[in-house]
């Protein structure tokens, strides 16, 4: 399936720390500064991906890389062991694997105790993401660890004549994101090191209130929202995409571009209605507010 719409245009001394951010010495312990940030999940996300660090499919096109890194916890030095590590990426031809058992360019990797993951595959290739706009090539990336918000993100590779056309690679906070595609023996190699950061937690009981299916008061439209791993979900074409909570019952379409967004308020009424008011700011720059009902 190619992907034609995009549906949704996250001191003392100082030591840097990979491509990430920095820690500082408080006078105590050292703290950190450098959250890696998050970026768009986008509609095509699969789970359960066969667990595989070699993602090369013979007789496909496409320049052979090596991805590495660390994964580390919020102290940006302490590598996290067994942390789950998730990549998916577009074809040479621009298509998602969206609905094969092989879950093509599709895989699933844990961290060894030095907190080090590793993945073999192709390079992704630039494509068109609807009308004519044009994404860079990327690799999405999601991060699991228990005790932390999971990563979900994307990295992009210099050089990429659309990078700076692009509002999610071309925004600061993906500054650190946009790697340099090094040699390595006749193939290709990208080091991306990440860390983790807190979760700000929701209540399972919460969630089970306001999961479910959902009717637009105005035209009747349905969206549905489910839980996976403790987080919330809208149901979507291939599998959903995910929400971080923010509090007050709010919660946020994570990596959206300075300006951009997508919130969800909930509002859990007396009589035991739920209502959910949806605010949002998309690629065309106007507001967006719709008013829906719990089924």
């Amino acid at each position: 399936m190619k992907r034609r719409a995009f549906t949704k245009l996250t001191g003392l001394s100082v030591i840097a720390i990979s491509t990430t951010g920095f820690i500082r010495f408080n006078g105590k312990s050292y703290e950190g500064d450098c959250v890696t940030t998050t970026d768009i999940l986008g509609p095509f996300y699969r789970p359960n991906s066969p667990e595989r660090e070699n993602l090369v499919i013979a007789g496909m096109p496409g320049e052979i890389v090596e991805l590495s890194g660390i994964v580390r916890h919020k102290d940006c030095q302490t590598p996290y062991k067994n942390a789950k590590v998730e990549l998916w990426h577009c074809s040479s031809d621009e298509i998602y694997d969206n609905d094969s058992d092989e879950y093509r360019y599709r895989g699933t990797t844990y961290c060894d105790v030095n907190g080090r993951y590793k993945f073999k595959t192709q390079m992704p290739v630039p494509y068109d993401a609807g009308g004519g706009f044009i994404r860079p090539a990327h690799f999405h990336l999601m991060v699991s660890a228990p005790g932390y918000q999971s990563l979900i993100t994307q990295i992009y590779f210099q050089g990429d004549p659309y990078i700076e056309k692009d509002p999610w690679s071309a925004a600061k906070k993906a500054e650190y994101r946009k790697l340099k595609v090094e040699e390595n023996n006749g193939t290709k190699k990208v080091v991306f090191d990440c860390n983790m950061n807190d979760k700000l937690n929701v209540s399972v009981s919460s969630l089970d209130q306001i999961i479910g299916k959902y009717t637009n008061d105005n035209n009747g439209s349905i969206k549905e929202y489910f839980e996976k791993d403790g987080l919330l979900w809208s149901k979507s074409e291939v599998f959903g995409e995910s929400y971080e909570y923010v509090g007050d019952n709010k919660f946020q379409y994570a990596g959206m571009p300075t300006g951009l967004y997508e919130i969800l308020q909930f509002d859990l009424q007396q009589q035991g209605t739920i209502k959910l008011q949806l605010t949002a700011v998309w690629e065309d720059g106007k507001e967006i507010k719709e008013s829906f009902t719990k089924l």
